[in-house]
């Protein structure tokens, strides 16, 4: 997606003053410290686990987010991580600033426009790159982009459907001044394209195969998918700067639990394609289908996104082509840096 949307220094400071601390406990009053230890992870989990709001979507690529909550694989952490799904993923990024919700699940391109507009949220992981997952349908007598001039085009304004569309059309040398748009989410476009409300449509799964599947798969066709834009449809986890201060021991879990989350997908899939299914609303069947449009980041390749490159797959490659994107069609006013949108430390810590 789906839509991309996914700590500070005291953490690694505290982090490596508690290993030397643990280091000289352990020579001098090991047996002390172990019952100090226990005594306080005892009290710890007495007190009841610490609960966190994830903003999320109904998407393919968040999975293993969907896995962890369904086996409860928070509960080793001493926590309770909820999902708090938007049908419209614009309203996430509000939602983070407010402090309804502690975190969300974006896309890249959300936290280039939130930074841009003077908010401090930052990625902490990658998640996905969509890998056709997103697309734009249009009905058969429309064969590639060029012929979307005039058209009416239903999508999510400032998600990640307007930026796939903004995107395929600079590739036909057209803007949004060629097309007519229709507001709608991205769950709507199904029904509004087979109602005959307009011929081309943005949207991800499992929206994507509701409507390509109408009319025995002759009615509408893929025109234009992120497969044709690799790695700018990245799907991201992000918490405002004040809970990562606040919270950092807590977002880093959530990490390891992700992680696990895919372990167990990669171990159990039909199992795993199950547990998606019921979240989703599809059958297994079509969990399988989908997740061949994304692509999960496993931990060996994250840090590559954090890393300075002209490469798309790197958010500094990728926010370049997505700032330039917005500025020309006057949703942002300058470009951010890079490093305001992101925060690497917690995928270092976890890929050493």
């Amino acid at each position: 997606m789906g839509t991309s949307p996914l700590f500070k220094a005291s953490f690694s400071a505290s982090t490596g003053s508690s290993q030397r601390a643990r280091t000289w406990v352990g020579r001098v009053f090991k047996p002390v410290a172990s019952a100090i230890l226990l005594a306080a992870a005892s009290t710890a989990f007495a007190a009841g686990p610490t609960t966190m709001k994830i903003g999320t979507v109904v998407w393919i690529g968040y999975g293993p987010f969907y896995v962890a909550e369904a086996l409860d694989l928070y509960k080793k952490h001493n926590m309770k991580v909820s999902l708090q799904v938007f049908t419209d993923p614009a309203l996430i990024p509000s939602a983070i600033a407010s402090g309804a919700i502690d975190g969300g699940m974006l896309t890249y391109d959300q936290v280039v426009g939130q930074v841009a507009a003077g908010q401090k949220q930052k990625v902490v992981m990658p998640i996905d790159y969509s890998n056709g997952g997103d697309a734009i349908v249009a009905d058969k007598s429309i064969t590639k982009v060029a012929d979307f001039k005039g058209k009416k085009i239903g999508f999510n304004p400032l998600s990640p459907s307007d930026f796939l569309l903004s995107y395929a059309l600079k590739t036909a040398g057209l803007s949004d001044k060629d097309i007519t748009p229709i507001n709608m989410t991205p769950e709507g476009v199904p029904a509004a394209m087979a109602s005959g409300q307009m011929p081309i449509g943005v949207t991800y799964e499992p929206s994507l195969s509701q409507i390509v599947s109408q009319g025995g798969g002759k009615k509408f066709k893929v025109v234009f998918s992120s497969k044709d834009a690799p790695g700018l449809i990245a799907d991201v986890l992000v918490f405002d700067e004040k809970v990562i201060k606040a919270k950092p021991t807590e977002i880093s879990n959530i990490m390891k639990v992700y992680l696990d989350g895919m372990a167990y997908m990669k171990s159990k899939p039909e199992e795993s394609y199950k547990i998606i299914g019921k979240f989703m609303g599809v059958t297994a069947k079509e969990v399988k289908e989908q997740l061949t449009g994304v692509y999960n980041i496993p931990l060996a390749e994250m840090p590559k996104a954090f890393v300075k490159s002209t490469d798309t797959t790197s958010y500094y490659g990728s926010g370049e082509v997505i700032g330039k994107l917005l500025m020309a069609k006057g949703q942002i006013k300058s470009i951010p840096a890079t490093e305001a949108t992101i925060d690497a430390q917690f995928v270092t810590a976890l890929a050493k």
